[in-house]
């Protein structure tokens, strides 16, 4: 995978429906998604406007031909996201899925990325399997 530069905006806009227990409810903008990320702390507004950078860890990554934009399940932890590669970098990428973009940290065991589609680089399709614990981290 090429080295590339930051393409777009890293972090989702959205807002907090609720919290409870080092874990919130994020809910990216344009969408009904309801995503339950790992925080350190949350203090922050429920119902506002946030910046947040998502992250996730790949357990398996596959590059696809097509089948659009989304993240699974829509309510709860992210498990299954797909999108277009918006920025690389030898260990990790930025996935935009679903209108918000994921930082995702490639897998460490080369088995666990499946090139059968070609090669990573900005604008392909990838299909990221996810460990469980995505997180999210607040932009003030």
């Amino acid at each position: 995978m090429a080295d590339t530069t930051l393409a777009t905006k890293t972090y989702a806009s959205g807002k907090i429906l609720k919290t409870a227990d080092g874990a919130v409810v994020f809910n990216p903008n344009g969408t009904r998604y309801e995503l339950h990320l790992v925080v350190s702390s949350y203090d922050g507004p429920i119902g506002k406007p946030v910046k947040a950078v998502i992250r996730v860890a790949a357990r398996k990554m596959y590059t696809v031909p097509s089948g659009g934009s989304y993240i699974t399940p829509i309510f709860g932890p992210p498990r299954i996201v797909q999108g277009i590669v918006r920025q690389a970098d030898p260990r990790s990428i930025v996935v935009h899925a679903a209108g918000c973009p994921i930082q995702v940290n490639l897998p460490n065991a080369e088995a666990a990325i499946d090139l059968d589609d070609g090669p990573i680089y900005l604008g392909k399709m990838v299909n990221v399997v996810c460990e469980p614990g995505a997180q999210v981290e607040f932009i003030s």
